[in-house]
């Protein structure tokens, strides 16, 4: 009997001695290493282009005291490895403003990110908050970005082929607006839109307006995503957490993972994202 119960001692201080060594694994490569990987995700959507272009879309870089200026640099030289000819970005430039800032290498960061044609950013929630609502549009023009708040640029490329960007508000904290939207017959001139929004869960609002693509973030693809568990979820990012949805048989909506982390500096099976996108010819 003795010796019975030994085994299952044994056995058991085995089971425990795996777990508590499996947890910290697991716990150093979410805390210290998926934090700051990066992987590109490539998109090919189908347009009436005749060549092929190719839009770039980060989200959530969320600057901190964890994921500073030199970690970012690593997602900057995989954006220009993919010679983007357009670069967008869908919000929430720090963390925390009024916690950490380092608005002029950043800046510097920024204007280092190369694109032939332009780049476009719109607010995200955290950019209103700690005081960085009074710099965010400042750090993003110095960086070479044009911020795009109710309001829309049109890109008209080589063939004379062109791309409407449209950017929207934060819903959360801003005030979205579509007024300047005012003549709908302007989206179906062009060959291919795009809308920018920062909270996915509100493309549903601007669904049946008629763009092809519409972009968004926040969600941080949930930020830890563990198998046979419910993927954590954050306001205004329930219905739509990561990657394409198709809308309609016009829109698509697509949500980029992000690069930084929210509240806790931890990612597990998210990977820190850029995307392209390859617009193509119908074939």
């Amino acid at each position: 009997m003795l010796k019975i119960f030994g085994k299952i001692v044994k056995g058991i201080i085995k089971i425990l001695t795996f777990l508590l060594v499996f947890s910290f694994v697991v716990g150093y490569y979410a805390i210290k290493i998926e934090p700051y990987l990066v992987k590109t995700k490539d998109v090919i959507i189908q347009t009436k282009f005749y060549d092929k272009i190719k839009v770039v879309q980060i989200s959530d870089i969320q600057i901190s005291k964890n994921y500073t200026i030199d970690n970012f640099r690593k997602v900057i030289d995989t954006i220009n490895e993919e010679n983007p000819d357009i670069v967008l970005f869908t919000g929430d430039l720090y963390e925390n403003y009024a916690e950490y800032r380092d608005d002029q290498n950043l800046i510097e960061a920024l204007a280092s990110i190369q694109s032939t044609y332009g780049k476009f950013a719109v607010w995200g929630n955290r950019d209103y908050g700690g005081g960085a609502s009074r710099e965010y549009e400042k750090i993003m023009e110095q960086g070479g970005f044009q911020v795009l708040c109710n309001e829309y640029a049109v890109i008209t490329f080589d063939m004379e082929e062109e791309i409407l960007i449209a950017g929207l508000d934060d819903a959360l904290l801003g005030n979205p607006d579509v007024q300047w939207m005012a003549d709908p017959e302007m989206l179906k001139e062009k060959q291919f839109s795009i809308l920018l929004i920062h909270e996915p869960d509100t493309a549903d609002l601007y669904a049946d307006m008629g763009f092809d693509l519409i972009l968004s973030g926040h969600s941080h693809g949930g930020q830890v995503k563990i198998p046979f568990l419910p993927q954590i979820k954050t306001s205004m990012a329930e219905k739509y957490v990561d990657g394409m949805y198709h809308l309609n048989d016009k829109t698509d909506l697509y949500v980029n993972s992000g690069i930084g982390t929210s509240h806790y500096p931890i990612r597990l099976g998210v990977i820190p994202e850029v995307t392209a996108f390859y617009l193509e010819k119908e074939v």
